[in-house]
């Protein structure tokens, strides 16, 4: 199935028309979209949120915010165990090992670093300022899937690349800021260039994976969007693990602990649930690449980064001046235009499936 389309019936069976079958795939289709919707929204706001809480209340190690990015990976096997069972009848080939073995361990080490810069910029950044950049990576996306995935760059794209990238120098520029105390002028540029650079590459990473299942792949089962998740996080952990080693940063984590302002037991709880956050919405993220597109999959989590500012106005009662509000409606207006397209582009989609399975049909009966 291409990562693109919805799923379609076989030509392969006798020559009557199964309806409740078509109508069976579909709805299994959609459950499966909404809830990787679900896992992408749910887990990404309550990462950042809890991100943010973490360097709030005294944490300061950037390389344990990237280790959580990734940390949770485990969680992953049990669901991983019963889907790989159920598609052991599966009579597909699979591609070699060692080319898989390459694809996991070059993803998994840029995934580390890109959580990276992720952190950086959530270090200097307040939750709801690094929510409304971290949008651009929908543009980023755009241009990646378009030398990528062959995607087409239509004026409501382009349109949407333009007004998030206003959005986002709407914030670079804003003097009214709401940096978190004590943080330099200097430090708060390096964040909002940290954080550009991480939805870049963001953006590039997932195309790449979108080629990977189109390409190399090529399975219709949703266990292996959950083996990609889990060999790439355990690749991104591993290097997380030895940067917090090299850097020198473990020697701080008792200290860390001790100085939490809500006390150690938050401290620990803070570091899981994060982790478990950013793992849920790491498998809605992959899980809506093989679903529907790289491109999609985009516009989501761009919408959860557009409702995260509310969210974090209410949390923590962040600054919420002019120019923030113009760049927040400006980023749904970017999510409309993009959402627009692609229900273009599924109408299209269904009108030219609709025109095959009539000629198919009257053929046949």
């Amino acid at each position: 199935m291409p990562v693109n389309e919805e799923p379609t019936l076989s030509n392969n069976g006798p020559s009557t028309c199964n309806l409740p079958l078509s109508k069976k795939k579909r709805l299994h289709w959609w459950l499966l979209l909404a809830l990787n919707i679900i896992f992408l929204l749910v887990g990404q706001a309550a990462a950042v949120l809890l991100g943010r809480f973490y360097y709030d209340k005294g944490g300061n190690s950037k390389w344990m915010a990237t280790l959580v990015q990734t940390a949770a990976f485990p969680i992953l096997s049990i669901p991983y165990f019963f889907l790989r069972s159920s598609d052991d009848s599966s009579n597909e080939s699979n591609p070699p090992i060692l080319t898989i073995s390459v694809i996991y361990v070059v993803i998994g080490s840029v995934i580390a670093g890109d959580n990276m810069l992720y952190s950086v910029g959530l270090l200097y950044l307040s939750a709801s300022t690094y929510s409304l950049i971290c949008a651009t990576q929908l543009a980023f996306n755009a241009i990646s899937s378009y030398f990528i995935n062959r995607q087409k760059f239509t004026a409501l794209i382009f349109n949407s690349v333009v007004i998030l990238s206003l959005s986002a120098s709407l914030i670079a520029v804003n003097d009214d800021s709401d940096k978190p105390s004590g943080v330099p002028k200097g430090k708060y540029l390096q964040g909002i260039l940290a954080t550009l650079a991480a939805s870049a590459l963001y953006s590039v990473l997932l195309s790449l994976m979108q080629l990977t299942f189109q390409k190399v792949l090529k399975k219709e089962t949703f266990s292996v969007v959950l083996e990609m998740q889990i060999y790439t996080s355990a690749m991104a952990t591993c290097v997380s693990i030895a940067g917090l080693f090299i850097s020198g940063e473990w020697k701080a984590l008792r200290g860390e602990m001790d100085g939490f302002t809500p006390g150690k037991l938050s401290y620990v709880m803070t570091l899981v649930w994060t982790a478990v956050a950013w793992q849920l919405c790491a498998v809605g993220v992959v899980g809506l690449i093989f679903v529907v597109s790289s491109l999609f999959s985009n516009v989501i989590s761009t919408l959860s980064l557009a409702i995260t500012p509310i969210a974090s106005l209410i949390v923590f009662h962040d600054k919420m001046n002019g120019v923030k509000i113009i760049a927040m409606l400006m980023a749904f207006w970017g999510f409309a235009s993009y959402l627009y397209q692609n229900y273009l582009d599924d109408v299209k989609a269904r009108k030219t499936q609709a025109d095959g399975n009539d000629a198919s049909t009257s053929s046949r009966c």
